[in-house]
């Protein structure tokens, strides 16, 4: 493991874990993260190009929800929990659609990637499942799940083991995120837990 890639996930693990607890620190810390991983995943001896771009737009999406989440809104100070509605949904798998085949096809057609279609899904997904962290949306954890789900195997494919722990350990947290997350939206309505 180089020391981009442990630098990499340990900024990874700490950001996951400041997003399940609602905390902005999940940008800086994905900032940090994000760099290490685009610059890894570009290196032509891995050659997980989505993922690299995929990497770079957490990157930018993390500038955009750092901004989003300090954002004053209904008095609070900030932007609180909600579940998407009908167009969220359509914006949400627009993203995904449209996302693996713009992705599939610049991989296939313009690099020497070796696993095109999974790769693009592993990032189309995570683009969608992003935007949706960066508005507060609970159902970001499952699309980012779908992701995680497919880029396990994916990273133990092209030798990237400790960062496909990172994935498991992700993964998990999301699990978990997902929970918290309908916990806090509850509250936010003064709803019983």
């Amino acid at each position: 493991m180089s020391w981009q890639e442990a630098t990499g996930v340990i900024f990874g693990i700490i950001s996951v874990f400041c997003s399940r607890a609602n905390s902005i620190w999940v940008y800086p810390t994905g900032l940090i993260s994000t760099g290490f991983f685009t610059y890894l995943f570009a290196k032509p001896a891995v050659g997980l190009y989505a993922e690299a771009g995929l990497n770079a737009y957490y990157f930018i999406m993390s500038v955009y929800g750092w901004y989003n989440w300090t954002r004053q809104r209904n008095g609070t100070g900030v932007v609180e929990i909600s579940w998407m509605n009908r167009r969220d949904w359509q914006i949400a798998i627009g993203i995904v659609a449209v996302g693996w085949l713009f992705i599939w096809f610049v991989l296939k057609t313009y690099t020497d990637s070796t696993v095109p279609v999974l790769d693009a899904l592993v990032s189309a997904t995570a683009w969608s499942g992003m935007w949706l962290l960066a508005k507060r949306k609970i159902e970001n954890w499952v699309l980012l799940n779908i992701s995680n789900l497919i880029a396990i195997p994916l990273l133990l494919y092209k030798g990237l083991a400790p960062t496909a722990v990172l994935t498991v350990i992700l993964f998990i947290v999301a699990v978990n995120g997902y929970f918290h997350w309908r916990r806090i939206y509850r509250k936010q309505l003064n709803e019983p837990v």
